[in-house]
């Protein structure tokens, strides 16, 4: 764009702020003010008042017609694309992405224009070249910040994407180093800093963390989810962490397998925890083998908080010994979730003023109940058996195990898992390797959910893995829908191909999606072809979800899908009768 149109261009943003404000002044009615309130910068002030702040995808909007169909969602895109594109001069990935990746705002400037006319797209295109918009939304949108997130983030001197050249570049290296763009709105919230960064700092910075010896891919998951190790200098206690790994002979296979974007990492915290259990006697293929069984060992809780807890066990009269031996026969007491309930039984305990002699007894032989176990205080113990506390420590002294019984919240569930027989034992073996806590809640759960012995369900979980998906994503998605393990291997994989090679899908789909390999293969032909079918004749958004195409209903696939197109309803017909 020349320097007279780009002049031009802002003249025409300013001129419909202003008039935007004139209007407001003066009174002028909604019907008038409809188009010039429509594109006013929420962040520009243009009244006085709290809500001209908002930005104009959350600003009030008019809805013409009747539902907003999925071909006039794609007539938007369209037309934002060839704005980004054309009249933006944005290239062609940039502009293709953040049009295919802002619905909000998409959703919103189609609320801008009147959506009962045949050519949506002119009329956008029109509504855009007279109605400049704030760049910076939709492309916060496509980056994956929420609404609430991105009004935090615009700036009233900020309204192209060119305002700001220095953030672009450094986007435009995360891009290209390999980060995906939808997790590239985590970095810039959480560290912000590294968008300002000075030519060639960035890059820099990324290819110093390869330097330790850590693979491109596995730079990128951890920057992706530790955003803070590109701000400022190497950080030294991260680079530490890898150098105890690496003397495990562990150092890129864990971080690869073990990250995660749902938990947070205090390098420092992590460091702190693995130097304790080496003083704890975890050395080398120990300690290896300790984590990778018991990665949240150093992803949830930290050498502080066991320091606290050590601290209490000795007041009651452990030694040092025997809790060394305590940790080694049971590393799973270090976990944040176990520590918290062997501090609330040592209370409880104390608070009905049990003799040491006694609790030290206790921990040492019921350890794993007590670090599955979720107490009830003692005064509600008491409340419920109507009883006094002298007499509710002499029911725990004549039979230890009442502690349990009569205290946990969950009636006995955990002492049930200790009878569980060893027909469980490898299924048992397969749910801690993908980090379940043994005698947990979660772990009787799952037990019953998990269908399939132990080895099935392994060959099924590495199936997955082999087909493209990362080892740590594969356990959070069949954690949360552990009946896509109970199909078997075979099947799983021929729905993973027709998802790859028939639809033309990435496998990475199955993540939003992972219901999808429950569906019988006649219902997943059928959908599919019928959704190709339209998708070569323009007649619904190229892109849809699994969940969409499979998961809807027959009737609303039939009237969203099949009755869309002219020779929808007998194309259908002639699917399902070649499959017969």
């Amino acid at each position: 764009m020349s320097q007279v149109a780009m002049m031009r261009f802002r003249a025409q943003f300013h001129i419909g702020v202003a008039l935007s404000s004139i209007a407001h002044r003066t009174h002028v009615s909604k019907s008038k003010l409809s188009t010039v309130r429509c594109f006013q910068s929420g962040r520009f002030v243009c009244g006085g008042d709290e809500s001209s702040l908002r930005h104009w995808s959350q600003s009030p909007t008019r809805v013409f017609g009747n539902r907003v169909s999925r071909a006039m969602k794609n007539e938007a895109q369209k037309a934002l694309f060839d704005y980004l594109h054309h009249t933006r001069t944005l290239s062609f990935v940039d502009a293709e992405h953040i049009s295919h990746n802002s619905p909000r705002f998409i959703s919103s400037l189609l609320s801008k224009v009147d959506t009962r006319k045949e050519d949506i797209s002119q009329s956008l295109t029109k509504f855009l070249r007279y109605n400049p918009i704030n760049e910076f939304e939709p492309f916060f949108e496509s980056l994956g910040l929420r609404p609430s997130e991105i009004s935090r983030f615009l700036q009233r001197d900020l309204v192209l994407l060119s305002d700001d050249s220095v953030l672009f570049e450094n986007f435009h290296v995360l891009c290209n180093y390999g980060i995906p763009r939808s997790k590239i709105g985590c970095v810039y919230k959480e560290a912000r800093e590294v968008f300002g960064y000075e030519n060639g700092i960035l890059l820099s910075k990324l290819e110093a963390y390869e330097r330790l010896g850590l693979g491109k891919p596995i730079v990128i998951k951890v920057v992706t989810y530790c955003p803070s190790l590109l701000v400022g200098g190497i950080d030294s206690e991260f680079v530490a962490v890898v150098g105890k790994l690496k003397d495990l002979d562990m150092a890129c296979d864990w971080l690869g397998k073990y990250l995660s974007d749902r938990k947070t990492y205090n390098w420092g915290s992590v460091l702190e925890t693995m130097e304790l259990l080496e003083k704890m006697g975890f050395k080398e293929e120990k300690l290896s083998g300790l984590l990778k069984t018991y990665p949240d060992l150093v992803g949830e809780t930290s050498g502080k908080k066991a320091y606290v807890m050590f601290d209490k066990l000795l007041k009651v009269g452990l030694q040092m010994n025997e809790i060394d031996k305590l940790v080694r026969d049971h590393p799973e007491m270090l976990l944040e979730k176990s520590a918290k309930s062997i501090l609330a039984a040592l209370k409880y305990m104390m608070r009905i003023r049990m003799e040491k002699e006694f609790i030290v007894s206790i921990l040492q032989q019921h350890m794993k109940l007590i670090c599955s176990s979720s107490l009830l205080g003692p005064k509600a113990v008491c409340s419920k058996l109507k009883i006094r506390r002298e007499e509710l420590h002499r029911i725990i002294k004549e039979e230890p195990l009442k502690l349990f019984s009569l205290a946990s919240k969950t009636t006995n569930r955990r002492i049930e898992l200790d009878s569980l027989d060893f027909r469980n034992a490898e299924k048992r073996a397969f749910l801690l390797k993908i980090g379940y806590v043994e005698n947990s809640d979660e772990m009787v759960s799952a037990l019953k959910k998990f269908q399939g012995r132990g080895d099935e369900l392994q060959e099924r979980f590495d199936c997955l893995v082999k087909a493209g998906l990362d080892y740590n994503v594969v356990t959070e998605v069949v954690k949360r829908a552990p009946h896509i393990l109970s199909r078997p291997k075979d099947v799983i994989e021929k729905k993973i191909n027709l998802l790859k090679d028939y639809l033309g899908y990435p496998v990475e789909s199955l993540v939003e999606s992972p219901t999808y390999l429950c569906y019988s293969m006649e219902r997943i032909n059928h959908r599919f072809s019928m959704y190709i079918w339209l998708r070569e004749r323009d007649a619904v958004v190229p892109r849809l979800t699994l969940g969409t195409i499979v998961g809807i209903s027959n009737t609303r696939f039939l009237s969203y899908f099949v009755n869309s197109h002219p020779e929808g309803p007998a194309t259908w017909e002639s699917i399902k009768k070649s499959s017969t």
